[in-house]
């Protein structure tokens, strides 16, 4: 027979399970009415309080270090950053502590999953760059290991953003506002043809218009965590093809702010001529000139989905992988106002 989880005692109670997680390790700031009705649930599912609950508040003595491994490949790039803050506070929420690791290249991102690097954890969250199946070769983590981002991974809990629904809405609302001539910003090699979901995305909204992207209007960059990347694509697209363009759809907030230093440095002026935009709405985004259209993947949304599938895995899910999505917001800036 399956062991509840956290999970069954929230949907019974009606609360999050992160509420749950506050009433069982005796947190204050529950009022008495939601207390009462987590501690009912508990009852009536027959729910154990397991370790990913309890340890790091009542130290059991279980052989569990009551700590988690938030992983990242860098800190430089403020998804990456903003991400491993926000999932650094919400497991303290849940109790736990955090073990900051960076694994900059897929063999350590690698290495942190299937625990070489991090057996002196719980279990482990990372934010992917280079992930994948292939290079997990059919491993399994020795311990819970839950993907924020990224492909999903068929063996690993993973939390999905919106991300061709996001480019779907950003290239619609550029449409909107009469610009037909789009720039692909990316962070792929020169010449070759730009995939992913992202890219999907922007090229289905074009479809609609009845618009065939011009493959001369792909910037390429050599690494989307850098703004210099962005800078350095948008002055190559520049001197090959000039100002051709009236809109530059970057694949993210980073290659952005570098493109939108380039245009000005050319005395492009945004949104005038060319109009802007990004995805991830980092919060330098709100403060570039002018600041940034972007798409938000509701990273909040993204972490606390991510903390609940960790914490179901530590208190005894062993089911199958399970794929959670969340959805995107536009957020519409000065970058891409109307003119």
């Amino acid at each position: 027979m399956r062991r509840p989880t956290l999970a069954d005692v929230a949907a019974l109670a009606g609360v999050s399970a992160k509420t749950v997680s506050n009433v069982l390790l005796g947190r204050p700031h529950v009022s008495a009415a939601t207390r009462a009705k987590v501690q009912a649930a508990v009852e009536e599912v027959g729910y154990e309080a397991g370790h990913a609950t309890s340890q790091a508040g009542r130290g059991l003595a279980s052989g569990r270090t009551g700590r988690i491994a938030v992983v990242v490949p860098n800190l430089y790039q403020p998804y990456f950053a903003e991400n491993a803050e926000r999932l650094i506070l919400a497991l303290a929420e849940c109790g736990f502590t955090s073990t900051l690791r960076i694994a900059n290249g897929g063999d350590r991102e690698r290495d942190a999953v299937l625990g070489v690097t991090t057996a002196d954890v719980d279990g482990v969250i990372i934010c992917p760059h280079h992930l994948s199946d292939e290079l997990l070769a059919g491993a399994a983590p020795r311990r819970p290991a839950v993907a924020l981002g990224g492909a999903p991974i068929k063996i690993l809990d993973g939390v999905l953003m919106g991300e061709r629904a996001g480019f779907l809405a950003i290239t619609r609302h550029l449409l909107a506002t009469g610009r037909r001539r789009l720039a692909f910003v990316w962070n792929g090699p020169a010449g070759a043809v730009p995939t992913g979901d992202r890219y999907s995305g922007f090229v289905a909204a074009l479809a609609e218009r009845g618009i065939e992207h011009d493959p001369s209007l792909v910037a390429y960059s050599s690494d989307w965590d850098r703004r210099a990347s962005g800078y350095e694509a948008m002055v190559g697209l520049l001197r090959r093809s000039g100002p051709r363009f009236d809109a530059a759809v970057c694949v993210n907030d980073t290659i952005a702010v570098g493109v939108l230093k380039a245009l000005r440095a050319h005395a492009i002026r945004v949104p005038e001529d060319v109009a802007v935009t990004g995805f991830d709405d980092t919060d330098e985004g709100e403060f570039t000139i002018p600041s940034l259209s972007s798409v938000s993947p509701d990273q909040g949304e993204m972490v606390a989905a991510a903390v609940h599938l960790l914490i179901e895995r530590l208190d005894g899910y062993d089911g199958a992988a399970r794929q959670v999505h969340t959805g995107v917001h536009l957020m519409v800036r000065d970058s891409s106002a109307q003119v």
